[in-house]
């Protein structure tokens, strides 16, 4: 089967589409569609390298790179929608920590993944970078223990950071 029916791309919307860019956090952006191979176990990976929000205390711009890896179950997430969502923090207020904890959670709550995890690399501001991970395994499955050890191992070995 090649190319995707009606009923698989059905929530797709912005695709093809011509969208104005959300000013403030919008998870309402985000679209998915039919997984064509749940049966597989595989990862799919987006990096944003722009991704940018602002302090909550002081409303300075915080900039980073953004890392989403997951193993879809039933849907996967539609790029171009990923993309307004990211931007939709823009001029959103929150601590990096807090901004990758509710992209992950928005996105479980989209996906209902097999396993997911969101990484923030942030640039440094004040002297200091701000590295955030958060992940989550479907409970009662093998992804929950991996999601278990990868947090434990995550930064057994921290890169070098010279600079960003």
């Amino acid at each position: 089967m090649t190319g995707r029916t009606k009923e698989e791309l059905q929530g797709v919307h912005g695709l093809g589409h011509k969208i104005e860019y959300p000013t403030d956090y919008a998870p309402d952006v985000l679209e998915s569609f039919i997984n064509k191979h749940p049966d597989n176990d595989y990862f799919v990976k987006f990096n944003c390298p722009e991704f940018t929000s602002l302090c909550p205390m002081t409303g300075q711009p915080d900039f980073a790179t953004i890392y989403i890896s997951y193993v879809p179950d039933q849907r996967l997430v539609e790029s171009k929608s990923l993309k307004l969502y990211l931007f939709s923090f823009r001029n959103h207020g929150d601590f990096h920590e807090d901004c990758v904890n509710i992209i992950m959670k928005d996105l479980i709550k989209l996906l209902s993944p097999k396993y997911i995890e969101v990484w923030g690399r942030f640039t440094p501001r004040g002297g200091i970078s701000i590295d955030p991970f958060a992940n989550y395994g479907k409970p009662g499955t093998d992804w929950e223990e991996t999601a278990h050890k990868r947090l434990h191992f995550h930064d057994t070995v921290p890169e070098r950071v010279a600079y960003r």
